[in-house]
Order: structure tokens, then sequence, then C-alpha cells
């Protein structure tokens, strides 16, 4: 493999959507049923990690759907402050990065979040070399665009690209672009998968 890609969301961090509906309904003086319409039933969220919605045109659908005169900076904080660091996968990327592999981040995800998580955590930041990211693609897995869209970004052939996602959907995707990809499950389980694949690191 001459690339190793991670997905972002429940890979390298855990989030938790019930707290974004909470924290932004909290902002925004309204029921977290109400956010959780808005947001995710009627697909302003996909939006926004698409690319198709800018975070301000988020905002102002958002306060205008809802009725609400929310702050923009307090909203979208309310909306990103969600995520937790896998700390098991702390080790791995670190062996990774000392054995010389090249690392990427594959994910959808939006503005905000990224810029959330890159200042956040640090190996969310540093470690990796290019970040394929939905908002930017203008495309979310599993669509093919996005993955041929990685691999260029990597400068490497699909064949040449390792993928791991959470979701199962993610993953066939992958596979169908060319990818030699896995589903995570555990951290021990992705070390294993990695090492079968003939990588060597520290861990």
């Amino acid at each position: 493999m001459k690339f190793l890609y991670f997905d972002l969301g429940n890979v390298l961090v855990t989030f938790s959507t019930e707290r974004m509906f909470r924290q932004m309904g909290e902002v925004a003086g309204i029921e977290p049923a109400v956010v959780k319409a808005i947001v995710v039933e009627a697909g302003l969220q996909q939006q926004l990690e698409s690319g198709e919605i800018t975070s301000r045109q988020f905002h102002d659908t958002f306060c205008e759907r809802t009725g609400a005169r929310a702050d923009f900076d307090a909203l979208l904080h309310a909306g990103s402050d969600i995520f937790e660091l896998n700390l098991s996968m702390l080790p791995v990327v670190a062996s990774l990065q000392q054995g010389g592999y090249r690392l990427g981040l594959l994910s959808n995800t939006c503005e905000n979040h990224w810029q959330h998580c890159a200042r956040r955590f640090r190996i969310v930041g540093e470690a990796f070399s290019v970040h394929a990211l939905s908002y930017r693609i203008g495309a979310m897995k599993p669509d093919a665009t996005v993955f041929r869209a990685a691999a260029e970004l990597a400068g490497v052939e699909p064949q040449e690209t390792f993928f791991v996602d959470d979701l199962a959907q993610h993953v066939a995707g992958a596979q169908a672009a060319g990818f030699n990809a896995v589903q995570y499950t555990t951290t021990a389980a992705l070390a294993s998968e990695l090492r079968r694949r003939g990588l060597r690191f520290n861990y």
C-alpha cells in the first residue's frame, strides 16, 4: 500500500449527534427534536457536508426554518463541539508515521466540523498529509467521485490505497472504486488488518 486513508468520525474521533441537537437547541432556544428535524431529517447537514451550501447559508437557512435568531459563531460552535478523540488510535497513527507511511483523511464532513477537530486534536491537524473532505470535493461517500478524487489528491492509483471506515456501505463503495478497504471495528483489529497487508509498524 502506497497510501493509507482514515475516516474521521468513529475511527479517529467519536461524536454525539444528540449532543449536537441539544447544544444547538440551547443556542437557538428551541427543542432538540426541532434541531434534528431541520438539520438531519430535512437534509441541511447533508447539504453542508456535500458542499452544496456554506456555513453562512446553513446558519441563515436554519434560522429561517426555525424562526430562531441564533448567533452565527455560537450556533456553529454548538454544532461542532461534539467530538472526542479515539485515544486507542493514537499509537497506531504515530507508529505508522514513524514507519514512513503516507497518511490521509477521507471523510464526509463540513467546514466547521473539520476546523474544530483540526484545532482541538493535534493528531487530526498534523498527522495527515492529505485531506480528502466531502465539502471540498463536492460529493459524499460512498459516491465513486469521492474515492477518485481522494486517489488523485494522494497521487496514487486506487489499488495502491488502503482505507478504513466505520460504515459498511462506505467500505463497499471504496472497494468498488478499487481501494483496499476494511470496516473499523476495534483498533486492535485494524492493526491486524494492516499487518496482514504487509505493513510494519511498532504497535
